[in-house]
């Protein structure tokens, strides 16, 4: 009996081990069947557009006048007249009276000369009259030919020199009376004036000095490689001059009139000189009523218009790597093209030739890109869903906080 029992325990022990990893075998639940994850990697894109395209050449400078005219006494004497609009900043017109100096001893001067001319003028007439009685004397007396002295010419010949003398006498008289009056050889503003009224000036000393008002001009320094983006240099090329007035930003209209030809020693820039107009407004012909002066000594930045390009687009220049960039095919592949670079701008190019109207241009960063790799067009619904998810944590955050 008792060796039965030793048979019969291990056999339903061992039994019920097998019956009880059945029955857990049976309770256990399958694996879940995972989805298959895509590894295709997402790229943002952006649209080319290719359009003409104008280029500039950037500059700056002060604005100066054209003319500009230290007035200097010509004649001696007091200061016995002050026009009103000869003061700093007065606008005077051309041949206006700005100053005058006391004509009294010119006027005494002029009469002297023109009595020492009318006396001149008596004397010659006299020695023609005797010239001619002394040739008739000399024919009735002799039939030989006369001599010179015997005529009298040398005595007519001086004569005629003090006539001339004289009337050089009266054309300098009259003319320092002239000088005795300061006129404004054109029309212009007053910088500045160096005389009073009273004052003594002597020949030389300075009265004034004059800024013309007719044409303001402006010194554009442009390095040497800007000039090919300017037809022909810059020359006749049209200028935008951008400065403040009464604290307002203001564009003047310009025009490159010259070059100055030569490469500045100190700066190594060339010097393209733009004009200006009737700065001032002064002739209200070529003026609009709400045009705003461009005034002398203004600091101004210059947009000088450039060459034309037929077909062009601008691109962030981190993009471009070795003259080429990666674009998104119709396959939705990646692909690099390459183009043609005509001009750099700060952090831009721009681009002439390689890409076209619709191109999708990546402008992401990949990991490890290789030419006609698949790639995935990010969605703006992943973006939405990556933006709802971002705000749900936001969320979820501070409410923890509170």
């Amino acid at each position: 009996m008792t060796r039965t029992k030793q048979i019969i325990v291990p056999i339903a022990i061992l039994a019920a081990g097998i019956l009880l990893f059945i029955g857990f075998s049976s309770m256990k639940k399958p694996p879940e069947e995972k989805a298959e994850v895509d590894n295709t990697p997402i790229v943002a894109v952006e649209e080319i557009h290719v359009a003409p395209m104008n280029l500039t050449v950037n500059s700056y400078g002060v604005v100066k006048p054209k003319y500009e005219t230290e007035l200097v006494a010509q004649i001696s004497g007091e200061v016995v007249e002050l026009a009103e609009v000869f003061v700093r900043g007065g606008f005077v017109e051309k041949n206006q009276l700005l100053a005058r100096i006391d004509p009294n001893d010119y006027q005494a001067a002029l009469i002297e000369a023109e009595a020492t001319i009318a006396s001149a003028r008596a004397a010659l007439e006299k020695e023609r009259a005797q010239g001619q009685v002394a040739e008739r004397e000399w024919k009735r007396i002799t039939d030989s030919s006369p001599t010179e002295l015997s005529l009298r010419k040398p005595q007519l010949a001086q004569e005629l020199a003090r006539v001339k003398s004289a009337q050089a006498s009266v054309l300098r008289a009259k003319r320092n009376l002239e000088r005795t009056e300061i006129r404004a050889p054109y029309d212009a503003m007053i910088e500045s004036r160096m005389v009073g009224l009273g004052s003594f000036v002597s020949t030389g000393s300075k009265v004034g000095k004059l800024l013309g008002t007719d044409i303001a001009e402006i010194r554009l320094p442009i390095a040497d490689n800007q000039l090919q983006f300017l037809a022909e240099q810059g020359e006749n090329a049209q200028v935008n001059l951008i400065g403040t007035y009464a604290g307002k930003r203001v564009i003047w209209p310009a025009k490159i009139a010259r070059s100055e030809g030569v490469v500045d020693n100190k700066s190594r820039m060339s010097y393209l000189v733009a004009e200006v107009k009737d700065p001032y407004g002064l002739n209200n012909a070529s003026h609009e009523s709400e045009s705003k002066p461009i005034r002398f000594g203004s600091y101004v930045t210059a947009e000088i218009l450039g060459v034309s390009l037929e077909s062009a687009t601008v691109l962030p220049r981190y993009l471009v790597d070795n003259s080429r960039v990666a674009i998104l095919d119709a396959d939705s592949k990646l692909q690099y093209v390459d183009i043609t670079i005509a001009r750099q701008e700060g952090s831009n190019v721009i681009v002439t030739s390689g890409l076209h109207e619709g191109d999708q241009l990546i402008v992401s960063a990949l990991d490890y890109p290789l030419d006609g790799m698949k790639l995935s067009l990010q969605s703006s619904e992943t973006t939405e869903g990556e933006e709802t998810n971002q705000d749900a944590s936001e969320t979820q955050i501070a409410s923890s906080k509170d």
